[in-house]
């Protein structure tokens, strides 16, 4: 049995909702990631079977390695197709607003979703939600924005109705932001929605065998090239991995290919802080990326340094400059947390 997380009160509220609507608009950050379509596809395949016209709209593109999932290809692109995805948004009567807690994460999204008459629903698991939806389906304690939607269509009443389609869409956010349920999965409960999402004959191995084994040449030429250049911190127990725009160029860089890259210094001995600084191929900007073990807060670090946020172990941000600045920035944070790295020496 799972505990009862969601407020019955907000149950109730988004079941009122839900019975009136026929049109629904799903919403997800952007550059989107395994949670943000899982979930997004998960509550996708649940609406669409009890009638409604469901359309899913993320601000751009989503990695290669998460198109095999069921209903990818009706996901609409706003950076290529805005006038109809505001057209959308507008007539819309509920839009659920998934695994983002801030409007300026849909970026150009936010003003047609702001200026929208319809209800909105947040749910998502990032701490600090701002107050931009009528209901609030907030839990950063739960694993992923996925086992949100799974938690809420549950206790709705309606778990028949998740199809393997949906199952398999819902467990692929939960695997991909636990990093394969490697940190923020040690509560119990998420085995036995997985349990649960087993007895739709979902096969999480050969899932994990897409999300994670099918990747190009260029991608593991590019791992090894960054892991050459990996810069480690022995005195703060902690390590550095960069891309720049014409690094990525010159592995025929496509959107995902540097997906879990953060997460290998990790494996390196004493290793308990990682950081991976990439430039932005679309925006003069780095995307920083976070990951840590135990109880070092990265996600302190992403917000006092590089305007972000996220979970404990697992965050991220941005930076607006050079990756060699962008450098420096971590460095003074490894000073003022070398104490917390080092406590344990």
């Amino acid at each position: 049995m799972l505990t009862k997380v969601i407020e019955q009160t907000k149950i109730d509220h988004f079941t009122k909702w839900f019975e009136r609507a026929d049109k629904i608009v799903i919403v997800s950050h952007v550059s989107p990631d395994g949670d943000a379509i899982g979930s997004s596809l998960g509550l996708y395949h649940f609406l669409d079977s009890q009638d409604k016209t469901v359309n899913v709209i993320v601000p751009n593109a989503f990695p290669d390695f998460l198109k095999w999932m069921p209903g990818s290809k009706d996901i609409l692109l706003y950076d290529r197709y805005k006038d109809f995805a505001d057209k959308l948004i507008a007539e819309a009567d509920i839009i659920c607003c998934l695994d983002f807690n801030a409007l300026k994460r849909i970026e150009d999204m936010a003003d047609a979703v702001a200026a929208s008459p319809a209800r909105k629903v947040l749910i998502d698991h990032h701490l600090y939600p701002e107050d931009f939806c009528k209901i609030i389906i907030s839990y950063p304690k739960v694993s992923s924005t996925s086992e949100l939607v799974f938690r809420l269509i549950c206790r709705m009443g309606y778990f028949s109705d998740i199809s393997k389609e949906g199952a398999e869409c819902i467990y692929t956010g939960m695997m991909t932001d636990t990093g394969g349920f490697t940190y923020n999965s040690n509560n119990r409960e998420i085995y036995f929605i997985i349990s649960e999402l087993l007895s739709k004959d979902i096969d999480k191995d050969d899932i994990y065998r897409k999300v994670y084994n099918t990747y190009s040449e260029s991608r593991l030429r590019l791992m090894g090239y960054v892991l050459s250049n990996m810069v480690v911190y022995s005195d703060c127990n902690a390590a550095l991995i960069s891309l720049t725009k014409d690094e990525q160029n010159k592995f025929d860089y496509i959107k995902g290919d540097s997906e879990g890259f953060v997460n290998i210094p990790l494996s390196i001995k004493n290793v308990c802080f990682t950081c991976f600084l990439r430039e932005d191929t679309e925006r003069p900007m780095v995307k920083i990326s976070l990951r840590s073990v135990g109880t070092f807060p990265c996600n302190q670090v992403a917000a006092e340094f590089f305007n972000g946020g996220g979970h404990l172990n697992a965050s991220g941000g941005e930076f607006y400059g050079t990756i060699d600045e962008a450098k420096v920035v971590f460095e003074k944070a490894l000073e003022k947390y070398k104490f917390l790295l080092t406590a344990k020496d």
